[in-house]
C-alpha cells in the first residue's frame, strides 16, 4: 500500500513539474516572439515610419505657414501703403522705400496664426495608416493607425526677399516674398525627429514704371 501511495505521490509531482514547465514554455515563446517583434519594428519598420511621418508633418507645416500667411495678407496687405516710391523732377525713380513697421506687423500677424494652429497638432495629431508604408496606394488605408504628433520647437523666424526684374523699357517688376522658418520635432511611438521647415511665400507682383536706382532696396530693418 506505501509503495502505491509513494508511486501516485510521484506521478502527480511529475505532472505537476510537467504543467510548471509548459506554463514556463510558453512564456519564454511569448517573451521571444515579443522581442523578435520589438526588433523588426525598431529595425526595419520605426526608420520607414520615422521618414513617412517627417514627410507627412513638413507637408502639414508647410501648409499651415502657406495658408495663414494667405490669409493675413490677402486682407491687410496694400502695396502702396507698403512700399513707397518717390520720383524725381523727370519721372524717375529716386527712392524706394518700405514701411518697416507695417511689415514687420503683418509677419507677426503670420506667427500668431501659426502658432495657434500648431499648438492643436501638439494635442491631436493625425493618424497614418500601417498600410501607408508599403507605398502603394492600394493598401494607404489598410491596417490600424499610427498617431503622428508635431511639436514646435523654439520661435518662428520670418525675414523679406525683395527681388526686381526688367519688364520692359522703364518698367521693373518688383516682387516681395515672406520666408518662414522654423522647427519642430515630429513624434512617434518610441521615437521623434526635429526637422527644420522652410518655405518662401510671394507676397506682391507688381509692375513700377519708371527707371528704378543702382541701389536696391532693403525690405528688412
Amino acid at each position: 500500500m506505501k509503495y502505491y501511495t509513494e508511486k501516485n505521490s510521484k506521478i502527480l509531482k511529475f505532472k505537476k513539474n510537467r504543467k510548471i514547465n509548459i506554463y514556463l514554455a510558453i512564456i519564454i515563446t511569448i517573451l521571444m516572439l515579443f522581442n523578435l517583434f520589438f526588433y523588426i519594428f525598431d529595425k526595419r519598420m520605426l526608420p520607414t515610419i520615422i521618414d513617412m511621418a517627417e514627410i507627412k508633418m513638413e507637408s502639414e507645416a508647410v501648409s499651415i505657414i502657406n495658408e495663414e500667411s494667405v490669409a493675413v495678407y490677402s486682407e491687410s496687405f496694400k502695396y502702396d501703403d507698403i512700399i513707397h516710391i518717390e520720383k524725381d523732377e523727370e519721372g524717375n525713380i529716386s527712392l524706394v522705400r518700405a514701411d518697416t513697421v507695417m511689415q514687420n506687423y503683418l509677419a507677426s500677424q503670420v506667427v500668431l496664426s501659426c502658432n495657434e494652429r500648431f499648438k492643436k497638432y501638439e494635442s491631436v495629431g493625425v493618424k497614418i495608416p500601417i498600410g501607408y508604408l508599403t507605398n502603394s496606394s492600394f493598401f494607404y488605408n489598410i491596417g490600424p493607425s499610427i498617431t503622428v504628433k508635431m511639436r514646435q520647437i523654439g520661435k518662428i523666424n520670418t525675414s523679406y526677399e525683395s527681388v526686381f526684374e526688367s519688364a520692359g523699357i522703364n518698367q521693373t517688376r518688383h516682387k516681395i516674398y515672406l520666408n518662414v522658418d522654423m522647427k519642430v520635432r515630429v513624434i512617434v511611438p518610441l521615437k521623434s525627429r526635429d526637422v527644420e521647415v522652410s518655405c518662401q511665400i510671394p507676397v506682391s507682383d507688381t509692375i513700377i514704371v519708371g527707371k528704378i536706382p543702382d541701389t536696391a532696396i532693403n525690405m528688412n530693418p
